[in-house]
């Protein structure tokens, strides 16, 4: 059942990190990186797993938009936020952001 809570859209300064029961891991028998989650393992292609390599936690979404531009010359900066936006609705990413400190989730600060 889908959940009715809105998700929130990540903005510039948010710090997208994969969520604790998530890896990203590079298959040699696909030749291709997949992301590992408790219900399943997700083939990437090349720019999904870029974008995943680089959601560290520490690297703001504009940052990582940077980088990928710097990396392929031309990157939809709508495209990165509507992948990172899906990936965090299915709770594979979390969205830190630069208000809340690092390495906490949004609406998470102070909670310990």
């Amino acid at each position: 059942m889908r959940s009715t809570t809105p998700v929130q859209t990540a903005r510039g300064a948010d710090r997208p990190r994969l969520a604790r029961s998530v890896r990203l891991r590079f298959d040699p028998a696909r030749g291709r990186h997949v992301l590992l989650t408790p219900e399943a393992v997700t083939v990437l292609n090349g720019t999904g797993a870029a974008v995943l390599e680089l959601c560290d936690g520490r690297r703001t979404l504009d940052e990582i938009g940077t980088v990928l531009r710097g990396r392929y010359g031309s990157v939809d900066d709508d495209e990165v936020r509507a992948f990172v936006d899906r990936l965090t609705a299915r709770r594979w990413l979390e969205i830190g952001d630069a208000e809340a400190g690092r390495g906490q989730r949004r609406g998470q600060a102070g909670r310990g």
